[in-house]
């Protein structure tokens, strides 16, 4: 299997069975980020507890490689420092996805989990 079928099984896997998909009952910090260009939306939810991260959810509809990205990053949060958090890097992002590069519309789709995630560490409930 090379990189290019690695990266298109795991963003499908992940978009047709998203972990940490769905509401927390119980969480701190949440945000709403939409994507106007292509419809994608993801709502963060962060319970954060003594500056890390207890459990990390989110909520959302949109493109393949958005919801994968959202579901890589909200099962890789628990544990992470706000600081750590407030670090994670494009490079991360697509390191989480087994992939470099990424058109420049595949990109603002990628990451707008972590920029609703890094919204949610600013918005207390």
């Amino acid at each position: 299997m090379d990189e290019q079928d690695l990266y298109k099984e795991i963003i499908l896997d992940h978009y047709h069975h998203p972990r940490k998909s769905g509401k927390l009952s119980s969480y701190t910090h949440s945000s709403h980020i939409d994507n106007p260009f292509c419809g994608d939306t993801i709502d963060a939810y962060l319970q954060i507890k003594e500056g890390v991260v207890a459990d990390a959810s989110f909520e959302g509809s949109g493109c393949a490689i958005s919801v994968a990205s959202a579901s890589l990053l909200f099962e890789s949060l628990p544990g992470k420092t706000i600081a750590q958090i407030q670090h994670i890097s494009t490079e991360d992002v697509l390191a989480l996805l087994h992939t470099r590069q990424l058109t420049p519309a595949r990109l603002k789709c990628a990451l707008l989990p972590l920029e609703a995630t890094h919204r949610a560490l600013v918005t207390e409930k």
